[in-house]
């Protein structure tokens, strides 16, 4: 799973999407020479931005949600954290919430469990170059029927 590449894609990115049975990505995608990239490799669903253009915007949903095996999904670019959503998905989140909610937007990387929903949340940070972070960063996890394992953090240096 990644997040904010802003037209961004190199070797390392390809590297660890080739590993993955299927790509997410949570928004701010930039050129679509990176999904379409992405695409050629792995079956891969995706969120638009408020960086992206009208073409991201005819080709994915501002909010994607989904089944992925037993876990109800809900991935969206601006979505906030645990305590702080965006109010504009609050009272859909606090009446039907996902098992697993992921965002980006902030550039940082961030996996927390909501109690309060019953949820996990996780922003896998900006896998791009531009932007404030230092490191690149980018999450992988297992589904397994109901159940999410294995998270990994994968950090790229972050050479401009």
């Amino acid at each position: 799973m990644l997040s904010d590449t802003h037209s961004h894609i190199d070797e390392t990115i390809l590297k660890y999407v080739a590993q993955a049975d299927e790509v997410w990505h949570a928004g701010d995608i930039g050129d679509l020479v990176v999904t379409d990239t992405l695409k050629k490799l792995k079956p891969l669903r995706a969120v638009y931005g408020n960086i992206d253009d009208a073409k991201a915007r005819l080709e994915f949903p501002l909010h994607n949600r989904f089944m992925c095996e037993g876990v109800d999904v809900w991935i969206t670019h601006i979505g906030g954290y645990p305590g702080k959503y965006n109010p504009a998905i609050k009272t859909e989140m606090v009446a039907n919430p996902p098992k697993l909610f992921i965002c980006g937007h902030s550039h940082i990387l961030k996996v927390m469990f909501d109690k309060k929903n019953n949820l996990l949340h996780m922003n896998p940070g900006a896998c791009g170059k531009s932007g404030f972070h230092q490191v690149r960063t980018m999450l992988r996890f297992v589904i397994e029927g109901d159940k999410i394992k294995d998270l990994e953090i994968i950090e790229i240096e972050k050479r401009v």
